[in-house]
């Protein structure tokens, strides 16, 4: 398993000398300033290299980007409308350039309008740590009363609309602006942020798109982007939904094991594979990860390894991320899972045995507290959960339980 460190940029809280003293092997980073539809150009992808290559000092860090996260997709490609074409030839020639320069993997999703939804992207636990949470009553409270979707109250049961109401009456106009900033904030360290215009015009023109017609679409958009990047030997990898069920009224087609394995067996490429997020899947119940791992491991281009924990049993409810080793995923059945797979993949002769992963997210907690980072991603609070892998990782290689697991 390759360890991985997502980077936002020069602007990033979280130094490449940060990085390199957690001790990762590869930098996860995106040309977040681009503007959507467009390509990534020669120059910008290998500035972006020359940034993770150097120490503030100028000194070489000897760390190099070698995962794209995201290239993103267009709302015009999800929804088959306006420059959607272009825009599809831009993403195809950005491919071009990310292999010229030497990065073969590419994360991207498919989730519209939105990416990733929490309503507090700083919730204090009590022993003083912060993490991001999504609290479903408040999502409601934003749906029902300042969005003001046409037709959200027919989306929620009584009861979580009574319970909107009284939190929405409760609010200050401060609480409700931070409700607001925090639903539509967007992509972590992108430019887009949404107005609630901006929001109601997007989810108007997905209002004919139901969960088949979106995936035809996703699957239209394999189609064209996969034999590339088969070609090029390249990996492509979705991310799953964030949080893994409908909101706002728009489809939801990468939350499920079955969901994945409609669009993995639409393009049987081996170039059409993974991003298995073990928070995002884990906080919906009945996801079996380490079960996906076995029987969908060989699509498995990169790994996000962070916890959440549920705060009910419903599909649709509240949740906030955990400790790495503490919230519903079972991170040693998930790890194990993936040695096996390595395993597999070194015996049957392929070049790419070593999984890549990063930790993903984490809690604020020390220092994190002063240095403002983007969102879920403080410096020392991955870096715990990066040593908590790494633990789980040496134990499970060690000879003795090598040995032990043969007899």
């Amino acid at each position: 398993m390759r360890q991985t460190w997502r980077w936002f940029g020069p602007k990033d809280q979280v130094a490449i000398d940060d990085v390199l003293q957690a001790g990762v092997e590869g930098v996860v980073s995106a040309l977040h300033h681009v503007p959507t539809g467009t390509v990534w150009q020669p120059d910008e992808i290998a500035k972006r290299q020359r940034e993770i290559a150097v120490m503030r000092g100028g000194s070489p860090s000897g760390l190099s980007w070698e995962i794209v996260e995201s290239l993103p997709v267009s709302e015009d490609i999800k929804r088959q409308s306006g420059d959607w074409r272009s825009h599809l030839d831009a993403w195809k020639q950005s491919l071009r350039h990310l292999k010229t320069a030497g990065i073969e993997t590419v994360c991207y999703n498919f989730m519209p309008v939105l990416d990733w939804t929490r309503t507090d992207l700083a919730y204090r636990l009590p022993n003083g740590a912060k993490c991001m949470r999504f609290d479903f009553f408040d999502f409601a409270a934003f749906d029902l009363f300042i969005l003001e979707r046409p037709g959200s109250r027919e989306d929620f049961p009584d009861n979580v609309v009574a319970e909107a109401e009284r939190r929405y009456a409760k609010m200050s106009d401060d609480a409700r602006s931070a409700l607001r900033d925090n639903i539509v904030c967007g992509l972590p360290g992108a430019a887009e942020s949404f107005s609630m215009a901006d929001v109601r015009d997007h989810l108007a023109r997905y209002a004919a798109i139901d969960e088949d017609r979106l995936r035809d679409h996703m699957i239209d958009f394999l189609a064209e982007v996969t034999p590339l990047a088969d070609e090029l030997d390249m990996r492509l990898c979705c991310h799953p939904d964030d949080p893994p069920f409908p909101l706002l009224g728009l489809p939801r087609i990468m939350s499920t094991e079955e969901h994945y394995r409609k669009v993995m067996n639409a393009v049987e490429l081996r170039a059409n594979g993974i991003t298995l997020c073990t928070g995002s899947l884990d906080a919906r119940p009945g996801n079996d990860l380490p079960g996906m791992i076995e029987r969908l491991g060989e699509r498995i281009h990169f790994l996000h390894l962070r916890n959440t924990r549920r705060e009910s049993g419903d599909i649709r409810g509240s949740f906030h991320e955990a400790e790495h080793l503490g919230g519903e995923t079972d991170m040693v059945a998930v790890i194990a899972a993936v040695l096996r797979e390595e395993k597999r993949r070194k015996y049957i002769g392929r070049a790419d045995i070593s999984i890549p992963f990063r930790p993903d997210h984490g809690h604020e907690i020390l220092d994190d507290h002063m240095r403002g980072a983007q969102p879920g991603y403080p410096a020392i609070g991955r870096l715990k959960g990066l040593a908590e892998l790494r633990g789980i990782i040496a134990a499970l290689n060690h000879p003795a339980e090598v040995e032990e697991a043969k007899q």
